[in-house]
């Protein structure tokens, strides 16, 4: 009965992690900004139990009576699974575990309010809270050749920080100057459509793309973010502020975000191998979303007749130009396609110096306001167009970042070879048909939940291992375009 107690354990985990979700996306969205306090313990709660049943001694015995038995197909990949997640979790206390939750969700509401008054100060604490934190949930683990590995693993199993090292090497060494080259290429062409275009826009291409029924909610959220509650339970957000023409590509990404989620093969439901298999691939979905079907000449057409029916007009053509414009920016979520790498490239570079000593909370504004002027020739008025302005840190998410670059890369390289596949794609986004595009995603990446790695599942998907070249080539088009 081993392999039924086991999957009867994996089912309550999923629950609860679901559950977990549920409570993280009503603070985000509904939630009173007083609640954050006990919203703090509640998950820290969820996070205690699931913890406590995903290491309990009776999951060791089942994994080791499984694993000398002769089992196939998914019940010996819920086992190799389960043998991973459980040796990893073994290796975390529950008040460790627990108190990373709490300074997650508490870190958050300080965030908030951090934020809106442009005070790295009163941030600052909570952020030194989570180093400490993220430090100490690194050194519960062997193996790994730095601190950071072992961080990364949590959101990319099997990469490192030298792999990303790598890769973001090559990007960034012909993406800057790229984008010094292309700056303010058609600086003319900004598309500025008021909130309630926007407002009436969003629903509707989200609708004819495929979020049109009764599995979806689309909310409002201070950083944009997607939760599968369940397959069957998808929950996206964007905001809208005055003149922004990226909520509906903000809208989106989220979409791609739980698409993914959406096309798991349904016998992969409730296992624990029924999720995305890493953040570079949930990455790679929202950004083949935003960046290969939103932004292309194609569906602008159906971004702007969207806009019309909200009272916004606006030439298709203009609106492309508008949205592929290279104008490097203050802010990640509103970065241009081409820059958009460089402010995670950065990201990345700080996180790494402040897990692994390099750097201090204290001289943290300094380092981002240089690294700004450094990659992209910008310069930073305040904190809270600069480094207050992401969530992650605030959540303790150290190690999530490189996901966000590696997935630009990733979606062009599927991009590629699903035109290859499939041929151009210009008279279905024209129709905002994109059937093909969601069954090809399906085959290839959606239906393996976690059963390939990031990198063997990009090598499946595309006969390749991630590489820039594809993004690069990419970027180029764009520049060209405008």
């Amino acid at each position: 009965m081993s392999i039924e107690s086991l999957r009867d354990r994996m089912a309550e985990l999923s629950d609860l992690t679901a559950l977990a979700r549920l409570a993280a996306w009503d603070q985000r969205t509904m939630m009173p900004p007083e609640g954050g306090a006990e919203r703090g313990e509640q998950l820290a709660t969820l996070e205690r139990l699931a913890h406590e049943r995903a290491t309990g001694d009776e999951v060791g015995e089942w994994l080791a009576a499984l694993e000398a038995a002769d089992l196939d197909g998914l019940d010996a990949e819920i086992v190799r699974l389960a043998r991973r997640d459980f040796d990893r979790a073994r290796r975390v206390p529950g008040d460790l575990a627990a108190e990373i939750e709490r300074a997650s969700a508490e870190g958050q509401t300080i965030w908030q309010a951090a934020r809106e008054a442009n005070d790295f100060a009163a941030f600052a604490p909570a952020l030194r809270r989570n180093v400490e934190l993220a430090r100490e949930f690194a050194a519960c683990f062997e193996g790994f050749a730095r601190p950071y590995d072992a961080l990364l693993a949590d959101y990319d199993y099997g990469l490192t920080a030298a792999r990303v090292q790598e890769v973001f090497g090559e990007l960034s060494e012909a993406l800057a100057p790229l984008v010094a080259d292309a700056a303010g290429n058609g600086a003319g062409a900004v598309v500025a459509p008021p909130v309630d275009a926007q407002q009436l826009a969003v629903p509707a291409v989200l609708a004819r793309i495929g979020a049109g029924d009764g599995g979806w909610r689309i909310d409002v959220s201070a950083h944009p973010f997607s939760v599968g509650v369940g397959q069957r339970d998808s929950r996206v957000t964007t905001r809208y502020e005055e003149g922004d023409l990226l909520s509906v590509i903000a809208a989106m990404h989220e979409f791609g975000h739980a698409l993914y989620e959406r096309q798991i093969a349904p016998e992969l439901t409730r296992t624990n191998a029924g999720g995305g298999t890493s953040m570079s691939m949930h990455e790679s979905q929202s950004k083949f979303w935003e960046n290969h079907v939103g932004r292309h000449p194609a569906f602008a057409p159906v971004i702007a007749e969207a806009l019309g029916d909200g009272g916004f007009t606006v030439e298709p053509a203009a609106l492309h130009a508008s949205l592929v414009a290279v104008r490097p920016s203050l802010i990640r979520v509103s970065a241009d396609p081409v820059s958009y790498p460089l402010h995670i490239v950065l990201r990345f570079e700080l996180e790494l110096a402040l897990i692994e000593g390099g750097l201090d909370v204290a001289d943290l504004p300094t380092a981002w306001n240089d690294g700004m002027r450094r990659l992209l020739g910008v310069e930073v008025p305040d904190d809270a167009a600069g480094v207050l302005q992401d969530t992650h840190w605030a959540a303790g998410a150290f190690g999530y970042f490189p996901s966000y670059a590696l997935g630009c890369l990733i979606a062009a390289q599927l991009w590629e070879v699903l035109e290859r596949d499939l041929g151009p794609q210009d008279d279905a986004l024209a129709r905002a048909d994109v059937t093909a595009i969601r069954g090809w995603l399906a085959d290839r990446v959606h239906a393996h939940g976690r059963r390939l790695d990031t990198e063997p599942l990009v090598e499946r998907a595309t006969g390749r291992g991630m590489e820039a070249a594809p993004f690069l080539r990419h970027a180029r088009g764009l520049v060209g375009a405008v």
